[in-house]
């Protein structure tokens, strides 16, 4: 698929009618990934919206899928150091809208199982965040506690994304499911 940009995961036993419904916002794929389905979509904002509106009006949608996970910027990778490497990069783009804000790095891991630590990609990228954010004299602080925002990570294979949610966004899309 060309440029995955939405992560979903299904219910059980509902995988093929996530795909059926799904099928109306962009191109759907499955993966090697039990319940796990990859999406690509012209828009991000515009699916969101449409998704929203689409479960409203048809429950079924949400009862499909457990878990709906659009991500703003996506990269390929091969091997460890090549993510380490973009996830940093990408990460730093979203320094601007941290800065002095509470936050903390949510990873969802799918590949390279017993080679990239969910863990410890968060610690890092936290650190290298707040350093960042140290750095332009305006801290930001890590908490689980009802933070200002989540910088989720999300890995499919050899494919990779982020998103920043705020807390509104955490509030208002509840099929976000960031922990």
């Amino acid at each position: 698929m060309v440029n995955p940009n939405v992560v979903v995961t299904t219910q059980p036993d509902e995988y093929r009618r996530a795909c059926q419904l799904l099928e109306r916002f962009g191109t759907v794929e499955p993966t090697d990934y039990f319940n796990v389905l990859l999406a690509s979509v012209a828009d991000i904002d515009r699916f969101i919206t449409d998704f929203c509106e689409r479960a409203a009006a048809d429950p079924r949608l949400l009862q499909a899928v457990s878990r709906v996970m659009p991500l703003q910027k996506t990269f390929a990778y091969d091997g460890v150091e090549d993510f380490e490497e973009k996830a940093r990069q990408t990460a730093l783009t979203y320094a601007d809208r941290l800065e002095s804000k509470s936050f903390h790095v949510r990873m969802h891991r799918r590949g390279l199982r017993h080679e990239l630590s969910s863990q410890v990609e968060e610690k890092s990228l936290d650190a290298l965040l707040m350093g960042e954010l140290e750095r332009r004299g305006a801290p930001g602080r890590i908490t689980f506690d009802d933070p200002d925002a989540i910088l989720v990570v999300e890995t499919v294979g050899t494919c990779a994304g982020m998103s920043l949610w705020s807390r509104d966004d955490l509030n208002r899309l509840a099929f976000l499911k960031t922990d």
